[in-house]
């Protein structure tokens, strides 16, 4: 060891006891005995002089400790870095977060997550869970386990001076055991005990405990390494000398368990645990205790080709020093010298019976077994008030030879304090553009907060390639977008995803289909260069079968010029060689930025030293694909998110609306699954009690080989991968079948409207999944359909008929699809010559009129799949724009009477009658005759063909009105009778002042899925699901109810105006669902449950967008010009809030104020003369200061044409004020 340690301030030195790594005498080894009778009357004396009453001690602890406190004397719930406090955070209702996972553009990260029990860190690794340091357990076993096998603390302290003859004045504590934990539902609970404190921060997590028995404080922090090539969890343990007496402490600081590295572990070290321990080891780097690298012997398997463990996990701790090298600390790996034969790992049994010091003197063992990793203190001296930080640098090395080159990065002077300094202000420059400043600076941080949960869902959009222009992904081919540090919603709550981040640079991850549509609705909104990338993006995943893949995939870049490629690789290298192996690994197959990093190090290829100069000239040369995989069947909303992403654009390039719809064309995606057709997927089984049988929808897609071998064309000779054309649906003779984005979507438009169930009510979910609310599972087996898709259908209708109408441009489809389109409306010519008129109240029975019309149709639908299978023809039909409005205006007519059909039948359920007027949200259908077809299934199950049917009606859930909302949200009168028809129907959750996602399924089968196999109350069974929620409230926005969506937020219906002991975790911070009032136990009603990662950020973003911008931003004015106008919708509690903890802003002239940012880049400023709610109205007039210092006055609501191109540019405003 080294022989002094210092402050990170410097400002004291410590002095060590037996530094030099020796063993004591073992009479300095015999701790806490004190000899003599003299000792014991001054110990006497001491104590009537010393003792406190109960809980003073404590007491005065805290008021030395500077903790954020409120005018009645209890902690805030921010402190002054706006992170979100928790007093006895141990004590309280459990849950589970982590930390985001981002180590920066040119940084590795590592994932961790964290429950607020113990040290808090429940379990991190890399990459994904099958490689953890230690082990990923759900969360109801982490609020269990953490505190025994994960980070733990030990300290021996002895107090010197006037103090040392007082009992007590040695001691052994462990800080925030599970022993010591306060008992907050015992009013006797001893009033000493330490209090602990929870503070979460946007990139990081810190514990305190202020033990005022032992004048000792104990803080750790916990932060994700940023910037570096190589992958690290950083954890600063400091210790202070809160009494008035030096202390002597002697420490053990650590992970009570650490996992080697040894392929893919997660499943073996929960199923064969024991087992796998014979491959476990312990090497080391030096020939110390310092460098341990824990490691599998080879990966565990039993076949003929076995595979040698390189790669280890390794531990590297030290006392942190700002002036000087840290010198290495030597690790305790032998669990049993800590623990003894205490198996819980509950006690640390060995160290009670011995000291740090013989155990460092003693051997260790690593074999067969699974180690710890605690650092190692023998003796250090603090003087009153002095602290020391402990660093261990946790990480994953190719290699234990690269072990001792972190080592000396780790320990350079500052080294830590520096880059936890860097993790604050990176994650503040990724959520920086959407700084925000009002009055209420816990509304402030939650905006960030939720930006940056929305971007961890869906990404950040990074622009790359052209980076110093200000042009847009559609005006340059050289600009680039790429989504980085998306991941899909998989942790300790959500235990059943498989997250994944690559341990690269740029890393990222794979996203479900939904989840990243929603979260990326408002890219462009605050990185407007990305222009029109994401609706094209997910445009292109349409099949030809109107469904689309489950898994979207970061983009990748290709080069199609190989002299291009070697032009590229020439300027970017810094050798003839490099370059010639740089420019085979880009002609060689398609790459993604953090790839390319990989690649560049393990051929070693020099390269540049600018590493944004170097991916940037790649990028602008290369071509960029979206990237998607097919997965495990097809849901039924995917497509529900497009308007959405249209409209978002829209609201900034109204002006780029005909080129995106006409002058694009994209590819279709091919996936290896087919959807059957119902003679193939309507079985007859038993009912679930056996007395009888019905006809369900089974196995409704299968794996397609035919697909699969038409792919195999494109499988790489050399790389064993599929190439890029593989996932791309091509015409017979090898071309890859591309349309326009209106043909597209007039596509998708025919195909829905063609999967109307037999009322043509619904569409439906022939596919073999639901539609939003996966938890509904069961309802495709009961030929079920959703009305939230005719919704969305009626609003895309709409659309392409408004853009037909408006540029009046002929339409080019497959001509598989004219065929069908045909036979559609030829079908409607004979229900209207049919005569048929619905008479209310309707039957259940599905009219054989109908039922003959939706056979047409759906075996229409079935032959037109059949056809394109896997090729298209290549052949095509031309509509022109005066055809299609005409064929849309009579299928919106058709949709309108379905939903009229729809709102006649209502809802029916426990305590619903029917008559509420709340949209009906899912419809079933019952097989009443059926002839079979002589086939079976795969399972040996008679299929049938459908003769009859039956329509079956379904509580009310929250999706039906908002949905429908979304299609009458410009009539203010019908938007506030359907809110005052929810506000009184069985969806409202009274106690909780919020909505539950369905009212009560009490009595419904369980056929429905696992939505009814719930407690009430209880994840998809009438909870209030957060999305849902916000989905509403949100609509409530858009249909311009200021009052009502401004009372049920400050009355805690959305994030930060809940209560904070209720939700149980942090305010800034979304849950998927809330436990609501319907939940058998009362005690956790209102309580968050799955943290973070929900689709809720992105109704959020899009309600702070309606905010503080309006709908739309941008519009064209009468002569078709972009013109600017910002028309906010902001409460006046947002300008003045005494009730806030922060203070009202004013400017000069006594106007109160607020302030966001406009893309992310420009300040913009609202002026309120009386600080009045500002709902939809415009300024009077805009101050707009330009970067060269002039300034431009705009006497109006609306800011003319050149200075709005300028806005929407962003590269030459400085700022913007509007005064109203």
């Amino acid at each position: 060891m080294s022989t002094s340690y210092q402050k990170d301030n410097g400002d004291a030195d410590f002095v060590p006891i037996n530094g030099n790594g020796h063993s004591a005498p073992r009479s300095n080894m015999k701790k806490w005995i004190f000899g003599g009778v003299a000792a014991i009357v001054v110990a006497l004396v001491a104590v009537a002089i010393f003792h406190k009453p109960a809980g003073k001690s404590t007491k005065d602890a805290m008021a030395k400790a500077d903790l954020p406190v409120s005018e009645d004397g209890t902690l805030m719930l921010f402190d002054d870095l706006k992170r979100f406090l928790l007093e006895d955070y141990d004590a309280k209702s459990n849950f589970a977060s982590f930390l985001p996972g981002v180590g920066g553009y040119f940084g590795k990260p590592v994932w961790a997550f964290y429950v607020n029990r113990g040290q808090v860190i429940s379990t991190f690794g890399t990459e994904s869970k099958d490689y953890p340091l230690l082990e990923f357990n759900p969360a109801n076993k982490a609020y269990q386990l953490t505190p025994y096998i994960g980070f733990r603390t030990f300290v021996r302290g002895t107090r010197k001076g006037a103090t040392s003859a007082l009992p007590g004045s040695s001691f052994q504590v462990e800080p925030f055991s599970a022993g010591s934990t306060r008992n907050l539902l015992d009013p006797k609970d001893d009033p000493d005990k330490p209090k602990r404190i929870l503070y979460v921060g946007t990139n990081e997590v810190e514990i305190q405990e202020i033990d005022g028995v032992n004048d000792l404080t104990t803080a750790v922090k916990y932060f994700i390494l940023p910037e570096e090539d190589f992958a690290a969890l950083i954890r600063r343990t400091t210790f202070t000398n809160t009494g008035n007496a030096e202390i002597q402490l002697e420490i053990l600081d650590g992970l009570a368990k650490i996992e080697p590295s040894g392929g893919p572990l997660d499943g073996m070290l929960k199923s064969m645990g024991r087992t796998l321990e014979g491959w476990f080891g312990v090497y080391h780097a030096d020939d110390t205790l310092n460098m341990p690298f824990f490691k599998m012997s080879t990966e565990p398997s039993d076949q003929a080709k076995v595979t040698i463990e390189e790669k280890g996990h390794y531990c590297l701790s030290f006392i942190e020093s700002a002036n000087e090298t840290a010198a290495l600390l030597p690790i305790v790996f032998d669990k049993d010298k800590v623990f003894g034969k205490s198996t819980s790992l509950e006690n640390p049994d060995g160290l009670l019976a011995s000291s740090v010091g013989d155990i460092l003197d003693s051997t260790q063992y690593g074999d067969a077994k699974t180690s710890s990793s605690f650092a190692a203190i023998r003796s250090i001296t603090l003087k009153p008030g002095q602290n020391f930080t402990v660093a261990s640098v946790y990480g994953r090395a190719d290699h234990i030879d690269e072990v001792p080159g972190i080592a000396k990065i780790v320990t350079a002077p500052g080294f830590v304090a520096k880059k936890f300094a860097r993790a604050r202000t990176m994650i503040s420059e990724l959520t920086m553009g959407v700084e925000t400043n009002t009055t209420n600076p816990l509304f402030d941080s939650t905006v960030k907060q939720m930006f940056l949960d929305n971007s961890l869902r869906g990404g950040i959009p990074t622009i790359l390639g052209n980076v110093d222009a200000d042009t847009t992904y559609d005006e340059d081919p050289s600009v680039k977008v790429y989504h980085a540090f998306s991941r899909i919603h998989g942790d300790l709550e959500r235990d059943y995803n498989a997250f994944k981040i690559d341990p690269t640079y740029f890393s990222q991850g794979p996203g479900n289909y939904r989840d990243v549509a929603q979260n990326r609705r408002n890219d462009v909104t605050f990185f407007p260069r990305m222009g029109s990338f994401d609706i094209k993006q997910f445009l292109s995943f349409i099949q030809a079968d109107g469904y689309e893949p489950l898994t979207v995939e970061a983009q990748i870049f290709a080069y199609e010029e190989p002299d291009k490629a070697d032009e590229i690789a020439k300027k970017v290298t810094t050798d003839e060689k490099s370059a010639q192996v740089l420019g085979n690994v880009l002609k060689g197959g398609p790459f993604r930025p953090g790839q390319l990093f990989e690649l560049c190090d393990q051929l070693h290829i020099n390269r540049t030293d600018d590493n944004e100069e170097f991916i940037n000239t790649i990028l602008a040369s290369a071509k960029d694909h979206a990237m998607a995989v097919y997965g495990t069947g097809y849901w039924a909303d995917h497509w529900d998110y497009y308007i959405d992403l249209i409209e978002a654009y829209l609201a900034i390039f109204p002006d780029g609306e005909e080129t995106l719809m006409y002058d694009n064309e994209l590819a279709y995606f091919f996936s290896t699954a087919t959807v059957r057709p119902r003679a193939e997927k309507y079985v007859l089984d038993y009912t679930f009690d056996g007395t009888s049988k019905h006809v369900i929808q089974l196995d409704a897609t299968y794996f397609d080989q035919g697909k699969a071998q038409e792919q195999e064309d494109f499988r790489n000779s050399k790389t064993g991968l599929l190439g890029i054309e593989a996932s791309w649906q091509r015409t017979k003779d090898g071309k890859t079948f591309k349309s326009t984005p209106i043909a597209k979507l007039f596509l998708l438009a025919a195909i829905k409207f063609a999967m109307r169930d037999a009322w043509g009510m619904g569409i439906e979910y022939e596919g073999g999944r639901p539609g939003w609310l996966d938890s509904m599972n069961g309802l495709p087996g009961m030929v079920g359909s959703g009305m939230p898709e005719t919704y969305e259908l009626l609003l895309l209708m709409k659309y392409v008929k408004k853009v037909v109408d408006s540029y009046d441009r002929d339409i080019v489809v497959p001509a598989e699809l004219g065929d069908m389109i045909d036979t559609v409306e030829a079908a409607l010519d004979d229900l209207v010559a049919a005569s048929y008129k619905d008479e209310f109240p309707l039957p259940r029975d599905v009219p054989d009129t109908l039922f003959k019309y939706w056979n047409i149709t759906a075996t229409a639908r079935e032959t037109y799949r059949s056809e394109v299978e896997y090729y298209f023809s290549g052949e095509t039909t031309i509509y022109t724009a005066k055809t299609i409005s005409k064929i849309l205006k009579r299928w919106i007519k058709e949709v309108e009477l379905g939903i009229e059909r729809a709102n006649s039948f209502g809802t029916i359920g426990h305590g619903d009658d029917g008559t509420s007027g709340v949209p009906a949200c899912f419809f079933s259908y019952d097989v009443t005759e059926w002839e079979d077809t002589g086939k079976t299934n795969d399972h040996g199950l008679p299929l049938v063909n459908a003769k009859a049917m039956k329509v079956g009606t379904f509580p009310m859930f929250l999706e039906g009105p908002v949905r429908y909302m979304k299609t009458i949200q410009d009539d203010k009168e019908k938007m506030e009778d359907m809110y005052e028809r929810v506000l009184a129907s069985g969806l409202r959750d009274h106690g909780l002042k919020m909505y539950y996602l369905s009212a009560s399924l009490e009595g419904q089968t369980y056929d429905m899925g696992r939505q009814i196999a719930f407690a009430p109350g209880w994840l998809e069974n009438q909870s209030i699901w957060m999305h849902m929620s916000y989905k509403y409230y949100l609509q409530l926005l858009r249909g311009k109810l200021y009052e009502q969506f401004f009372a049920e937020y400050r009355e805690g219906g959305i994030l930060p105006f809940m209560n904070a002991t209720t939700y149980g975790r942090p305010l800034t911070e979304c849950s998927s669902f809330i436990a609501s009032s319907a939940f058998p136990d009362p005690s956790i009603h209102g309580m968050g449950f799955l943290a973070r990662l929900s689709g809720s950020t992105a109704e959020f973003m899009d309600i702070y967008k309606l905010m503080f911008l309006g709908p739309t931003p941008f519009f064209l004015n009468k002569d078709g010009e972009v013109e600017f106008q910002v028309t906010p919708a902001l409460p006046s509690w947002l300008f003045v809030d005494e009730t806030a903890d922060g203070k009202a802003m004013y400017d000069e002239d006594g106007q109160a104020i607020v302030s966001f940012k406009l893309f992310g880049q420009i300040p913009v400023t609202y002026h309120n003369p009386d600080a009045s709610d500002l709902y939809g109205v415009s300024p009077k007039k805009y101050v707009i200061t330009m970067r060269d210092g002039s300034v431009e006055t705009v006497e109006d609501s609306a800011v003319p044409n050149k200075l709005a191109v300028k806005i929407r540019r962003t590269t030459k405003v400085a700022s913007i004020d509007a005064f109203f």
